[in-house]
């Protein structure tokens, strides 16, 4: 996104650390975690930022074949495997916190798609998880299924594999198939 935009240093690590921190950062604030995951341990913004500048780095027709080729279906599949993972592990913290299930569904998928919508409106774009792609209902999906699994009494590990399979497999399916969601006509 920074690239499209044409942003300078400072742009991509803004919306890098918006992406990758911004869903967990809801979810802490939301139960009431303080200081939130990335205050304790800021290891995950330094990747972030790391990341962020060695796109940078790269340059522009580098990215552009990243983004093209072979390179950007690793990067699409490499999402489906972190949207897979961090709903599952925000259904974690927020079942860990003790709120109802319905809570750690939607708090599990706060997590794992909120970065992407905050940077998207940061860089003045509709939001990419609101425009037709099963994405949201993916990581809603993995949530669902690793709460209804605990529920129903599965070990805990258990239940997260199965909601990670579903949300990776939901995702995973939509990308081979094309697979999206009705939008509303657009109007002016």
């Amino acid at each position: 996104m920074a690239a499209r935009k044409g942003m300078d240093p400072f742009g991509f690590a803004l919306l890098a650390t918006l992406t990758g921190v911004g869903g967990g950062t809801v979810r802490d604030l939301l139960i009431g975690a303080r200081p939130v995951f990335w205050v304790g341990d800021p290891s995950d913004v330094l990747v972030c930022l790391i990341v962020a500048e060695l796109v940078f780095a790269l340059g522009p027709r580098r990215v552009a074949v990243i983004e093209g080729g072979r390179q950007g279906r690793l990067l699409l599949w490499a999402d489906a495997l972190g949207l897979a993972l961090f709903a599952i592990s925000g259904t974690a913290k927020a079942l860990n916190a003790g709120v109802p299930a319905l809570s750690a569904i939607a708090l599990g998928t706060i997590t794992a798609t909120f970065g992407g919508i905050i940077r998207d409106i940061f860089a003045g774009t509709t939001p990419l998880v609101l425009r037709q792609e099963i994405y949201v209902t993916a990581a809603a999906l993995g949530a669902g299924v690793m709460v209804a699994g605990q529920a129903l009494g599965a070990d805990p590990f258990i239940a997260a594999a199965t909601g990670f399979t579903a949300a990776f497999a939901l995702r995973a399916l939509a990308i081979l198939r094309g697979w999206s969601l009705p939008a509303f006509p657009a109007r002016d």
